[in-house]
C-alpha cells in the first residue's frame, strides 16, 4: 500500500448541540457542549488511517492542555504524530461549532495552525516526501500549501487538493494538484466563470472532483461526467463529512482502487460518518465500509 501524508490543521472541536442555529446577535440555548479533537488536517488522516490506511500528520500543535490530548487521539488512531510539532507560548487550533438541524456553522481560531509554515516544512521535509500521496487543504497558511504543493509535484508525488475553508487560491496554485476536491460553494468560488458543472469539470481535464453532500460527487473521465451518487444516511451531524471523503479518496486510491470505485468508496464512509456526532466520531473502519457497500481489497 501507498504512503499517504496530510499536512495540515489540528484542532480541538468545541461542539454544541442545539436546536436550532443562531441568527445575527441572536443568543441561544445549546443541549450539551463535547470537547472532540479535530481540525481538517487531523481529520483527514483519522479517516483514511481508520480504513487501514499507511498515515503521517504534519502540522503543529500549542503548549495549552489540549495538545496532549490532540496528539493522544491520532496516536490511538493509527496516524503517525513524529514529525507534530508543539509550540511554545501558542495555544493549540481551536474550533467553535455549533450542531442543529442536520446542519452546522464554525468559528475557527487557527492557534498553532498558523506555525505549519515553508520552514517547517523544509525540517520535515525527508518524512514527508518518503510518502507516495500528500493531502493539503487551507487552515494552515496558504504560502504553506503552495510550497508543499510544489515539493510535492517536484518529487514525483500524487497531490490531493482540499480547498477548504474557500479562500482565493490562484490557478498557477491548482494546477500543481493531480485532484482538486471542492464541493460545490468552492468550486464555484474558486471558478467563477467557469459555467455548469460539466463545463467546469471538462475544463480541468479530470483533476476536479466536486462534492455535492446528499447528491454524491461528480468528476470527468474518459471524455464525460462521471456521477457517484451518495450512500442514503439518516444524519446526526455532517461535521467531517467531507474531510471524510478526501481522507477516504486517498486511501482507496493508496490501495489502488481505481478513481470512479474510490470515489465510491468516499462517498459511502463519508455517508456513514454523518450518522454518528462529532468530526470524528463516525469515521468508519473498512471492514464498516465493505458492510454497507460490499467493497473488497482490489
Amino acid at each position: 500500500m501507498k504512503k499517504i501524508a496530510v499536512i495540515g490543521s489540528i484542532n480541538m472541536d468545541l461542539t454544541a448541540q442545539a436546536e436550532r442555529l443562531p441568527g445575527k446577535g441572536e443568543t441561544i440555548s445549546a443541549k450539551s457542549l463535547q470537547y472532540v479533537p479535530g481540525g481538517k488536517g487531523a481529520n483527514q488522516a483519522v479517516a483514511a488511517a481508520r480504513l487501514g490506511g499507511d498515515v503521517a500528520l504534519f502540522g503543529c500543535v500549542g503548549d495549552d492542555a489540549f495538545a496532549d490530548r490532540l496528539i493522544e487521539n491520532l496516536e490511538q488512531n493509527s496516524v503517525d504524530t513524529a514529525s507534530i510539532r508543539r509550540v511554545a507560548g501558542v495555544s493549540s487550533g481551536i474550533a467553535m461549532i455549533t450542531v442543529a438541524e442536520q446542519d452546522n456553522c464554525i468559528v475557527v481560531v487557527p492557534g498553532a495552525n498558523h506555525c505549519v509554515t515553508p520552514a517547517y516544512l523544509d525540517e520535515v521535509k525527508s518524512a514527508v516526501l518518503s510518502a507516495d500521496i500528500l493531502i493539503l487543504q487551507n487552515e494552515i497558511p496558504l504560502d504553506t500549501v503552495a510550497y508543499a504543493m510544489e515539493l510535492g509535484r517536484q518529487a514525483g508525488k500524487l497531490v490531493i487538493y482540499n480547498p477548504a475553508p474557500a479562500a482565493p487560491v490562484s490557478e498557477e496554485v491548482l494546477e500543481k494538484a493531480d485532484y482538486i476536491t471542492p464541493n460545490e460553494h468552492e468550486a464555484a468560488l474558486l471558478f467563477p466563470d467557469a459555467g455548469d458543472l460539466p463545463a467546469l469539470l471538462e475544463r480541468c481535464g479530470g483533476r476536479m472532483i466536486v462534492t455535492q453532500g446528499e447528491k454524491g460527487a461528480a468528476a470527468w473521465e474518459n471524455g464525460e461526467m462521471l456521477c457517484i451518487p451518495a450512500r442514503p444516511a439518516r444524519v446526526v451531524d455532517t461535521t467531517g463529512a467531507g474531510d471524510t471523503f478526501n481522507g477516504v479518496f486517498a486511501c482507496a486510491l493508496a490501495k489502488g482502487y481505481p478513481l470512479a470505485k474510490a470515489l465510491q468508496i468516499a462517498n459511502t464512509a463519508a455517508s456513514l460518518s454523518t450518522e454518528q456526532p462529532g468530526a470524528q466520531g463516525g469515521m468508519p473502519t473498512w471492514a464498516r465500509v465493505t458492510e454497507c457497500a460490499g467493497f473488497e481489497e482490489p
